[in-house]
């Protein structure tokens, strides 16, 4: 059979204590989770609102590295345009300077080129100029050198003539004598006789010189020249005369 066991007021007092003891734990320890609950709730609220800010500071934060990046861009963008044109502006000036440096060029040498022209002809000018008067063309005394020397005044005066026209007529009517005289014909009979290597009166001679010869009927050169001029004037030239004229 169990054992009866007497519960004494010993035992009544010691449970009474364990109780209240037991009452002031459980008290406490709804006390203490009821102050906790607070605090957690805070901190949950502070950790969901940094989670709130952290994607927004994270955007802004990027705005701004793409802000800060775009502006160096442009600025490097900037630099590469003012470099370019300030290339472009320095080419362009070369090429001016180059075209101004070519044209003066040209100009300076078409110049010389001229002066150079210029300074040749003057020169040329001076020579030939000096072989006129240093050395003048020489004729021989004779019948020969007389006609050379008479064609070469006619060529100046433009007398139309030839050497065989002259040496023909001269021959008919002086055999290239000149000191032949007429003293038998109408001009001789009327005073005035025809003289020279063409046979030329004085009043013709006087119609007819040319100048830069002797005024001398019976000089050869001037004689010859006179009667050219006379017969150009009245047949064309002394070429188209073959008798007395």
């Amino acid at each position: 059979m169990p054992r009866t066991i007497r519960i004494t007021r010993s035992h009544k007092l010691a449970t009474a204590v364990l109780v209240a003891a037991g009452s002031v734990t459980a008290i406490t320890a709804t006390g203490g989770q009821s102050d906790a609950q607070p605090a957690a709730a805070r901190s949950s609220i502070a950790a969901e609102k940094v989670s709130a800010e952290a994607p927004a500071a994270k955007e802004a934060a990027a705005r701004k590295a793409a802000a800060q990046e775009a502006a160096a861009e442009k600025a490097v963008a900037e630099r590469k345009a003012a470099a370019k044109e300030a290339a472009a502006k320095k080419a362009l000036a070369e090429r001016k300077a180059a075209a101004e440096k070519a044209a003066a060029d040209r100009k300076a040498t078409a110049k010389k080129a001229a002066e150079k022209a210029r300074s040749e002809k003057q020169a040329a000018n001076r020579s030939t100029e000096r072989k006129a008067v240093a050395a003048p063309k020489q004729y021989t005394n004779n019948l020969d050198g007389w006609i050379r020397e008479s064609l070469d005044i006619m060529k100046k005066k433009n007398i139309p003539g030839s050497y065989e026209g002259l040496h023909r007529n001269i021959m008919r009517e002086s055999s290239g004598n000149p000191n032949a005289v007429n003293n038998w014909d109408i001009n001789a009979r009327n005073g005035i006789p025809s003289k020279g290597l063409l046979q030329v009166i004085q009043p013709t001679f006087d119609a007819y010189h040319v100048k830069g010869t002797p005024k001398q009927l019976t000089d050869p050169v001037a004689n010859i020249t006179a009667a050219a001029n006379y017969a150009a004037d009245r047949y064309g030239s002394i070429d188209n005369v073959d008798s007395a004229y």
